[in-house]
């Protein structure tokens, strides 16, 4: 770990113990015994962060907080605090302390903590550089083309981002949902506080409560240490929720209460802690039907669906399939030392017809793939995969020999739907648009021929 700290503290035995573990675990430490002395170290340098007693002779660690904080919001400052005066530090962590520590100090508990700050301030780090570079361009990264649909969606995050209220964003795997969300946030006024993402199909039901509100010390088997979730991590910043659909109808609840009473409790907390975060949700399900048939929350849905935000399917996108192309095909070329002229004329029909399930992701891998296939200036159709330009045929639909004993149209379909399924890793909204259908439709199908995912 690597990093710069600045240690503030009135007992030389407390500096230089703190001092010595924390320059064993790879950080540049200065100590001072008192915040003057603070004050002044930071005129002279810049420190990523600063772990600071709380009562100390002349002026306190709060008062040494609140100083630096209103020259700098994005410095991250840690609190030490003596048993007796912990409410002092929740207080102190109201007004933008990243975390307390209660003395004495468990050293277990201080790496982690100063381990979590640090994940904090990278990720702050990271969102300056993408704010300059944003700020550089007119475009929207990796939202490149003309089509009047991905034309709309710009248009919306440009409407919208000045607002904190919360955005629906649907679309399927790999159109570039996540995107979205951080141009929401990088053109709001909440671009200086951090932006938070995560995958509610990634996280266990039993630990996404923990994940997201944090949790207290001993609150479950293996909770060792106070943890702070991410909406407290997040304050006055941005929490984007991909695959909302997939969480639990009592993590919906709380996420719900959540939105109205804007305050959070940590797992086995007895506090209700106040956060200011925007909320920025996506899914790749049709919620409205979920909602109907009881799989989602009413309430929570028209909470998060105040602003929606449609992106279209690559397929959709006509030739913007081949600027996108071309864009991935320069950024690769760059990167990899392989000077590339184009894309053949035939690779590009090959791109056209193809149905692009993966969407602008599997686009990006593809031209990739093909810069480092390539043997000639141009890439070709077969430096393509072969999933790509073998699945389209003339006029770009489907071809196959017919057997001279005929078919049966419910075997053909019932394999047509299993192989749109294994394709789509077995998710219904998916694999219904490769086969044409609406989810209710494909959804029938599956329970008429007894179709169900392989254990």
């Amino acid at each position: 770990m690597t990093g710069s700290i600045l240690i503030v503290d009135d007992e030389k035995g407390q500096r230089d113990i703190l001092t010595a573990i924390l320059t064993k675990e790879g950080y540049s430490v200065t100590a001072v015994p008192g915040a003057r002395e603070a004050i002044e170290e930071l005129e002279k340098a810049e420190f990523d962060l600063i772990l600071t007693d709380l009562k100390m002779q002349g002026m306190s660690g709060m008062e040494l907080m609140e100083k630096v904080l209103a020259e700098d919001a994005s410095q991250c400052v840690v609190m030490m605090t003596a048993h007796g005066t912990v409410d002092s530090a929740v207080e102190a962590m109201k007004k933008g302390a990243f975390d307390y520590l209660e003395k004495p100090l468990e050293r277990d508990d201080l790496i982690l903590t100063l381990q979590r700050a640090f994940e904090r301030i990278m990720l702050l780090k990271e969102n300056r550089v993408l704010h300059k570079r944003l700020a550089e361009t007119k475009t929207l990264p990796n939202m490149i083309g003309e089509h009047p649909k991905m034309l709309e969606v710009v248009r919306m995050i440009n409407k919208i981002s000045s607002t904190s209220t919360t955005v629906l964003i649907y679309g399927e795997s790999g159109t570039g949902k996540e995107l979205v969300a951080r141009a929401i946030h990088e053109r709001s006024p909440r671009k200086e506080k951090p932006f938070f993402a995560i995958n509610c199909a990634a996280i266990p039901d039993s630990l996404i409560e923990s994940e997201l509100f944090g949790h207290e010390k001993g609150s479950f088997t293996g909770a060792g240490s106070r943890e702070i979730g991410i909406f407290e991590a997040a304050e006055g910043g941005t929490v984007f929720l991909d695959e909302i659909g997939e969480m639990n109808t009592a993590m919906q609840a709380k996420l719900l209460r959540t939105i109205q009473e804007k305050e959070i409790r940590r797992v086995g907390g007895k506090q209700n802690i106040p956060v200011d975060v925007r909320i920025i949700s996506a899914t790749n399900r049709d919620l409205e039907q979920e909602t109907k048939r009881g799989g989602f929350r009413e309430d929570l849905f028209y909470r998060l669906n105040v602003i929606r935000i449609t992106l279209p399917p690559l397929r959709e996108r006509g030739n913007d399939i081949l600027t996108l192309a071309n864009f991935f095909l320069k950024k690769y070329s760059a990167s990899c030392g392989i000077p590339l002229k184009g894309i053949s004329k035939a690779a590009m029909k090959v791109l056209l017809e193809y149905s692009w399930p993966g969407n602008v992701r599997q686009l990006e891998s593809v031209i990739e793939r093909g810069v480092l296939m390539a043997e000639s200036d141009y890439i070709l159709p077969e430096d393509l995969p072969a999933e790509v330009h073998s699945e389209a045929g003339p006029a770009g639909r489907l071809h196959f020999d017919f057997p001279p004993e005929g078919i049966s149209m419910d075997e053909l379909e019932r394999d047509l739907i299993v192989k749109a399924m294994q394709r789509a890793d077995w998710v219904i909204s998916k694999a219904a648009p490769l086969l044409g259908m609406s989810y209710k439709t494909l959804q029938y199908r599956l329970e008429k021929f007894g179709i169900g995912r392989p254990e």
